[in-house]
């Protein structure tokens, strides 16, 4: 009695876990679909043409994606950039240099920096940091850098304060406590025999985070910055508050620009024209694309990873 009891729990709790696994599938297939249908208009009206039109006029129903889909794309990178070294030092620090009574305190700070609403981020971007950017720092940027060969025209322009730049960084202000705790984790799971025999061989400590701890953790490294970058291609609020919402392309990283989530944010309400909502309904479709390749390019590059270490094994 007792083995069938056991077997039934057993087939209840293979049968459960198996409907939760499907129904994640099926909800995403839902969104998927329920995009596709909504941006149905579009889609028949420009086609694939949608992708590189940078024309956005509601008054006249030209739609095109091209602004919002680089603006979204630039302005993630640019996070990328800068929160990537940051988070590896803070992590490097914290597991491997920083005293033990410093240790915990600066990493719940840093943990707690993840709780902080994205809309308070936007607020202190717009009305602290923009101003000081703009009147301080942007001037002197746009001096030492733009006459540079090759890519000075990345910071050409009018300091306006509020542009893609901004939103890049205030981005990588909001994805450095993702980054930096998976790291912080993963480095903590090296085994200290590891570190402490390259330590004995008078190994420094770049030398044994470069060679022993990085081979070690790059999985969950490139895990930890796959995070980050999904929080900064889908951010919304923050991004609204310092890119400066212009539909136009320019050469310039510090001019107003726009992204897919901003776009959604500032003109969905508003959307009464057919044309017009099926066309931000068509950004998020493909917002979703965008994640979806990232997510699958990652993994591709996580499976790389593993193939080339059963190799040399």
């Amino acid at each position: 009695m007792k083995k069938t009891n056991n077997a039934l729990a057993d087939a209840l709790f293979k049968g459960l876990t198996r409907f939760f696994a499907l129904a994640v599938l099926c909800l995403l297939a839902a969104i998927l679909i329920s995009l596709v249908f909504g941006s149905s208009v579009t889609l028949k009206k420009y086609g694939l043409s949608f992708i590189w039109t940078n024309e956005w006029d509601p008054l006249n129903s030209e739609f095109g994606a091209l602004v919002p889909i680089v603006g979204t794309l630039v302005t993630s990178l640019i996070a990328l950039l800068i929160a990537v070294p940051v988070s590896f030092g803070i992590a490097m620090f914290l597991t491997e240099l920083s005293p033990p009574w410093l240790r915990r305190p600066l990493g719940t700070a840093v943990e707690m920096l993840a709780a902080i609403p994205s809309i308070i981020y936007g607020m202190w971007g717009l009305f602290v940091f923009a101003p000081l950017f703009q009147k301080y720092i942007q001037p002197f940027l746009i001096d030492a850098l733009s006459p540079l060969p090759g890519i000075g025209f990345l910071f050409k322009g009018p300091a306006f304060g509020v542009g893609v730049f901004t939103a890049g960084l205030i981005l990588a202000v909001m994805i450095i406590p993702f980054i930096t705790a998976v790291m912080r984790d993963v480095f903590e799971l090296v085994p200290a025999m590891l570190k402490e025999s390259a330590y004995g061989l008078g190994a420094t400590t770049w030398e044994v985070v470069s060679r022993v701890v990085l081979p070690f953790t790059k999985v969950g490294v490139i895990g930890g910055i796959m995070l980050g970058l999904g929080r900064a291609l889908g951010e919304t609020m923050a991004v609204t508050f310092v890119i400066g919402n212009a539909f136009r392309l320019s050469g310039s990283i510090f001019a107003p620009g726009n992204s897919i989530a901003s776009a959604l944010a500032n003109q969905f309400n508003e959307a009464r024209d057919p044309d017009h909502l099926s066309a931000l309904i068509e950004l998020g479709l493909i917002l979703f694309l965008i994640t979806t390749v990232v997510l699958a390019l990652s993994k591709l590059l996580l499976l790389r990873l593993s193939k080339s270490e059963g190799a040399k094994s």
